[in-house]
């Protein structure tokens, strides 16, 4: 779809929010979109990660489009499949197996900042805003999408953001732990950040990221899911790529180990 436009190259597919005559607020339709992209994407093995942001320049997203909640969100019954379709696509950039990473230029309100928030790491510029804005509406925020606030922000911060719906600059947003780095040179820094990435071993990277998941949810236990994440690296290709890079002093070679 035009409204979200995906490139792929050198291992990173790019999702480029594209609504410029809305400033990139992010439709029901879109929402829709993502949850059946990141299944997609995440079995193309060509994929090691996924970059979202907006045009350059931004803005990355002004959020939710606020003209689809007179129509398409209009009764109680449209609210509840709309706010649906909303968890959904959210929750298919949470599950992604892969790295996620969101580049924002400009501000990311509302959907915005739940899509930044949704991906592992977040660069943003030194001009950026970010706020959630549900209190400016009437609007009670969704569980996992707090649960998800709360997780990066800590408890403080999220009451902050929700009850306010003020806007947070960069500077604040790195500080509470909403964003990783502020960068004047945002692209050259993010595509060193990508390159990085997908130089990695992808058998750890999805290993940690499982993992992570598990313990922001509370689970510290050692399962079979658990040990399966240990045995796939220890009787794989990229472990023995690694452990033969090491010895040889050289760099490991992770695509090519994977074939």
């Amino acid at each position: 779809m035009n409204e979200l436009l995906v490139t792929c190259a050198d291992g990173v597919a790019t999702i480029t929010l594209n609504r410029p005559e809305k400033h990139n607020a992010i439709n029901l339709a879109m929402w829709e979109e993502l949850g059946r992209l990141m299944p997609e994407l995440a079995a193309d093995d060509g994929v090691d990660a996924v970059l979202f942001r907006g045009p350059d320049g931004g803005p990355f997203s002004a959020g939710a489009d606020i003209s689809e909640f007179t129509t398409l969100r209009r009764t109680p019954d449209q609210a509840a499949r709309y706010g649906e379709a909303v968890t959904s696509g959210e929750r298919a950039i949470l599950e992604f197996p892969k790295p996620t990473v969101a580049m924002v230029e400009g501000f990311a309100i509302g959907g915005g900042s739940q899509v930044a928030l949704a991906c592992d790491l977040r660069l943003c510029s030194p001009g950026s805003r970010f706020g959630i804005t549900p209190a400016k509406l009437g609007i009670v925020y969704a569980l996992p999408s707090t649960a998800r606030l709360v997780d990066v922000v800590g408890p403080a911060w999220a009451s902050w953001i929700l009850m306010t719906g003020d806007l947070v600059d960069a500077a604040t947003a790195q500080r509470i732990g909403l964003v990783h780095e502020v960068r004047d040179d945002l692209a050259a820094r993010t595509r060193e950040l990508l390159q990085t990435l997908t130089s990695r071993a992808r058998v750890s990277q999805l290993g940690a990221k499982a993992l992570i998941g598990r313990v922001s949810a509370g689970r510290r236990g050692e399962d079979d899911a658990v040990r399966a994440h240990y045995d796939a690296s220890l009787h794989g290709p990229e472990y023995a790529e690694g452990v033969a890079a090491f010895l040889e002093k050289r760099q490991p070679d992770f695509r090519a180990a994977r074939g």
